[in-house]
């Protein structure tokens, strides 16, 4: 088992100072056309400061039509590459990595934000059903996106396949209803994502650090997940040129849902090439509970909702006998740590988090 505080070595040559990595999180912090903020940048570079290693974006949409929220950073135009390049010249001078989440909200994009009809695997929830002009598009632009996101000097992408947006919704059974190469078995669920990441994989060449998050089962607004299918297809996307995968798992103490007595970490390590770094996100507050991940197979630790309390997480968890702040906390507390207004009203969604 390694330490926290061991180097994080992709095998692109991209090395983080620690296995600690901040997380990507909705913050609804950026301009309304998808340029980069202040308050944004303050938010990843205060994290920077307070040691994580790894300080990975908020989810950047790949297309105006599939724009999740509002106050999103965009990563469809290169009038976004600026911001982008702000946020890598920041990071890097802080010592932190920079990775840019990119996405499609598909179903789950914001019509009244993005003011394009939502499409997604079939009809469904007024989305109409991908044609495949859609699906050629939409591959093109995830691969112009992480393109942006070298050119701006970010260290590497993360391909958002999770928590029920687009490319979740084409891997998922009761989601994807199609009968033709895009749907049925697991081979045309996965063939969007897996496309996806060929044609990044293409675009920014073999040194660019790219790597895919999924949700292995069934939780929140993901649906239709096997445990099997999601490993099978994490072993797929690695022989795509995945550099890492992206556990998401909302509570990472829990094992698998379909194999009560296996944690998924486990599982995805076997299933993976050594030299494919298995991150892991889920509801992580101590240095004990991060580093037992480690000795289940984890690489590195994403911190979400115990980094936006704890700001300095990574240089105060090496002291004996420190304990992380824990919700509910103020409005207040939340401005003081770095969250602009709009991101501390957010966390109000989350039960409990504010006082």
């Amino acid at each position: 088992m390694g330490s926290l505080y061991e180097p994080l070595a992709f095998r692109t040559g991209l090395t983080a100072k620690n296995r600690v990595l901040l997380a990507p999180m909705t913050n609804q912090q950026s301009h309304d056309d998808g340029t980069l903020s202040d308050q944004e940048l303050a938010w990843l570079t205060s994290r920077a400061d307070g040691g994580f290693g790894v300080v990975m974006t908020c989810a950047a949409h790949v297309a105006k039509d599939g724009q999740g929220w509002p106050g999103e950073l965009g990563v469809f135009d290169d009038a976004h590459v600026p911001g982008l390049r702000r946020i890598a010249e920041a990071l890097r001078a802080r010592g932190a990595l920079s990775i840019v989440q990119i996405f499609h909200g598909g179903l789950r994009a914001d019509v009244s934000v993005s003011g394009t009809p939502a499409w997604s695997a079939s009809d469904r929830d007024g989305a109409r059903a991908a044609t495949e002009d859609d699906l050629a598009r939409v591959v093109g632009q995830f691969a112009d996106a992480a393109a942006r996101a070298k050119a701006a000097g970010c260290d590497g992408v993360e391909i958002h396949g999770a928590h029920g947006y687009l490319l979740t919704q084409f891997l998922s059974a009761t989601q994807n209803r199609r009968s033709d190469g895009w749907g049925g078995s697991l081979e045309g669920r996965a063939r969007l994502i897996r496309e996806v990441m060929r044609a990044v994989r293409a675009r920014t060449g073999p040194a660019f650090t790219v790597g895919v998050r999924l949700s292995p089962e069934d939780f929140g607004n993901a649906e239709g997940l096997d445990l099997d299918e999601s490993l099978a297809t994490a072993r797929w996307l690695a022989e795509d040129g995945a550099d890492f995968i992206h556990a998401s798992l909302w509570r990472a103490h829990l094992k698998t849902t379909k194999r009560p007595d296996e944690h998924a970490l486990g599982l995805f390590r076997a299933a993976l090439p050594r030299d494919v770094r298995l991150l892991v996100a889920g509801a992580v507050w101590t240095r004990a509970e991060a580093e037992h991940l480690l000795g289940e197979g984890a690489d590195g630790i994403a911190l979400g909702r115990s980094a936006i309390v704890n700001p300095d997480w990574p240089l105060r968890a090496v002291e004996h006998g420190w304990e992380p702040r824990r919700p509910p906390v103020t409005i207040e507390e939340l401005r003081a740590r770095g969250l602009g207004p709009g991101f501390a009203e957010y966390m109000r969604r989350w039960k409990g988090f504010v006082a």
